[in-house]
């Protein structure tokens, strides 16, 4: 039968197409994709809505056991579910490539997702350069090579939509190496986090008397919660954005680059007095 890759889109239970609906409702099994995007509403809305039961696949479903889901796809239709849009995400082109590989038929339904839905704070879409993902630091890895594409981006006047972490169902080092399954909480990175960091990459740029592309006068963009009834969008230079209340995760950045007269004028309702 069909193996279905559902986008459930951002914010509610009825934002799922139609569609989407109708295959969700008639399949023999429906699953969640619970980690490369978490839900706003949670599973319960969700099955209230549908009228059934939803299994979470989380990364070690998805990514090693895929097979249990391709197991009953071939004598019927499964729907995987996704949050925002099914190739929102690298890990679900893979997903599709191990279908094909066990020639089981796949179908796409896709729907809104962050990198078209950001355009809600007036930023042209087509003025955005390349997407970069910014990951939590640690005491002894603060990765940073992202930020030559945000560089390069501002060089051509385009803006970056910046993707924050998110740690669900992680294990501490501690944990990992002797075995155990036990997991740390889920985190979710701020935009005022991804700012501190951005600004401390720049302090050690200017340490290193590095030229940076982006400074902390940079106009940047806080989105929370895309989609949903309490959406909150806050616009500021970037050095004072770590200490605004920027609304409940998730959270994605942008930096700005050139703007044109309109993105401006849509602006000035999002920025702090």
């Amino acid at each position: 039968m069909v193996f279905y890759l559902i986008g459930l889109g951002l914010g509610s239970p009825e934002d799922v197409t139609v569609k989407g609906l109708q295959v969700i409702k008639s399949a023999a099994e429906v699953y969640l994709e619970a980690y490369t995007s978490i839900l706003t509403c949670g599973k319960e809305s969700l099955e209230n809505f549908y009228g059934r039961s939803v299994v979470v696949a989380d990364r070690d479903v998805v990514e090693q056991e895929s097979d249990k889901l391709f197991q009953r796809a071939r004598d019927e239709d499964v729907a995987f579910l996704v949050v925002g849009d099914p190739f929102g995400a690298t890990t679900h082109s893979d997903l599709v490539l191990r279908a094909i590989e066990q020639n089981i038929p796949y179908k796409v339904i896709h729907n809104a997702s962050i990198m078209n839905a950001v355009g809600c704070c007036g930023l042209q879409l087509y003025h955005f350069g390349e997407t970069v993902s910014i990951v939590f630091w640690t005491d002894s890895w603060q990765p940073d090579s992202f930020c030559e594409k945000i560089d390069a981006n501002r060089e051509r006047g385009l803006h970056t939509l910046c993707l924050l972490d998110i740690k669900v169902k992680e294990q501490s080092i501690e944990n990992l190496m002797k075995g155990r399954k036990v997991y740390e909480p889920p985190r979710y990175m701020t935009a005022n986090e991804a700012c501190t960091q951005l600004l401390s990459v720049i302090d050690s740029r200017d340490k290193e008397e590095k030229q940076s592309g982006f400074g902390k006068d940079t106009l940047c963009i806080s989105l929370s919660r895309v989609g949903c009834d309490d959406q909150k969008i806050v616009a500021a230079p970037l050095k004072d954005m770590p200490d605004y209340e920027l609304g409940p995760p998730l959270h994605s950045l942008i930096i700005t680059g050139k703007l044109h007269p309109i993105e401006e004028e849509f602006l000035n309702q999002f920025k702090k007095q």
